[in-house]
């Protein structure tokens, strides 16, 4: 997702694919900060829509007992893909 973005190709069934993957996940815990970032900054970029998807990885982030093993480029990511997504 992160390639197809930076790279400015869209393939919509391809992210609609991967966010419902992931959205049918039972947990997130096996995604660390970056890959929760990179996700949801692919999916902005790529002007890319699935609430599920931003609700999913924010309720994951809610969840957490801290932000401790976020650095400020994860954060960063995170707030401008929330800011920016569709």
């Amino acid at each position: 997702l992160w390639a197809y973005a930076t790279a400015k190709e869209t393939n919509s069934t391809l992210f609609e694919e991967a966010g419902d993957a992931i959205v049918a996940l039972d947990s997130l815990d096996e995604f660390n900060p970056q890959h929760l970032s990179n996700i949801s900054w692919a999916f902005a970029t790529a002007n890319e829509s699935h609430p599920k998807l931003f609700k999913k990885i924010a309720d994951h982030i809610i969840g957490l007992d801290n932000l401790g093993s976020f650095n400020g480029q994860d954060i960063s990511n995170l707030v401008w893909a929330y800011a920016t997504s569709k």
